[in-house]
């Protein structure tokens, strides 16, 4: 019996040690001030691109069929200016084990947080729908210091608990952030639905592919959105906010909110997800390299072909 749960334990007891490592480098490294760790992403800019080549195929293929109007030069600078920014989102996720809440609040800042502040006074609740562009962690984990809201954030549950935990306590930070898995989002909301919550919701992850999901045409390509974002506004009588994460600077980060509906039970069928779609593509075609390219976005076509690996 010893024998048969000697493989389980082994590979729990590597998981664990592999975290200890890592969450020890990253912590230690936090401690680095901004300067010193972006010279850390230039070396992880040319390590990524240069020799790893990291996801560079999903890379080109995903720029290519987004803008075919754009000549091959331009789509290698939009190519690297997205790997140094994802080099950077890198040390600034490390920077996240140490930042203060005042650091945050400096580079992270909102344009127009009177229309959000107007719906607290409504007593509504929200929804703060983005995509992922710019820094969403810093935004998430700073949220509590800009708005009168209880901030809320869904989030994937780890394979690896240890890291689960981790990662989970980097993006709560003190507290401020209440954090609920995506799975039972809708069932959570219900119980928290006494608050008056802002909860962020990333749209632009890739679904199954199925029949159920909004297929609309996004960047030249029909494309499926989840369709979740929309029900649970209704059920829930949530308003709808779309939120533009602008690149101001290296390290600085604003925030541009759109209202996309404050009545959402009276919207028609897909016109949440629609507007969605269109304000993500619109903010993306502005500033191509603030994207997440190397995600594997459109892995599906309609009735489940796969798209490519």
């Amino acid at each position: 019996m010893l024998t048969q749960h000697w493989p389980s334990a082994r590979s729990t007891g590597m998981k664990k040690i592999g975290f200890l490592f890592i969450r020890s480098i990253a912590q230690l490294l936090g401690f680095l001030p901004m300067r010193l760790l972006y010279l850390l992403a230039d070396i992880v800019y040319v390590i990524a691109y240069y020799i790893l080549r990291y996801r560079l195929q999903v890379v080109r293929r995903n720029l290519s069929f987004s803008f075919p109007e754009k000549s091959k030069k331009a789509l290698r600078s939009i190519e690297k200016q997205f790997y140094h920014q994802l080099s950077d989102l890198l040390v600034e996720y490390i920077k996240m084990t140490q930042i203060s809440e005042q650091e945050l609040a400096e580079r992270i800042t909102f344009e127009n947080p009177e229309l959000l502040n107007q719906l607290a006074n409504d007593n509504k609740s929200v929804f703060l729908a983005l995509g992922h562009c710019g820094n969403w962690e810093w935004f998430s984990r700073a949220l509590h210091l800009s708005l009168k809201h209880r901030p809320v954030a869904m989030y994937k549950r780890l394979s690896n608990p240890y890291f689960d935990d981790f990662v989970k306590a980097i993006r709560a930070g003190k507290g401020a952030l209440t954090l609920i898995e995506s799975k039972t989002a809708y069932r959570s909301l219900k119980q928290l639905n006494d608050k008056l919550n802002a909860v962020v919701i990333l749209g632009d992850q890739s679904p199954s592919g199925k029949d159920q999901d909004y297929w609309t045409d996004f960047l030249n390509q029909e494309t499926p959105f989840f369709n979740g974002l929309e029900k649970m506004a209704k059920a829930l009588d949530y308003a709808v906010v779309f939120l533009e994460n602008r690149r101001v600077k290296r390290g600085y980060y604003k925030l541009v909110i759109t209202p996309i509906t404050t009545d959402p039970k009276i919207t028609s069928t897909n016109y949440i997800t629609e507007r969605y779609a269109r304000l993500l593509e619109q903010t993306i075609v502005n500033n191509p390299a603030n994207w997440l390219w190397s995600h594997r976005r459109w892995k599906h076509q309609r009735n489940n072909i796969q798209a490519y690996a």
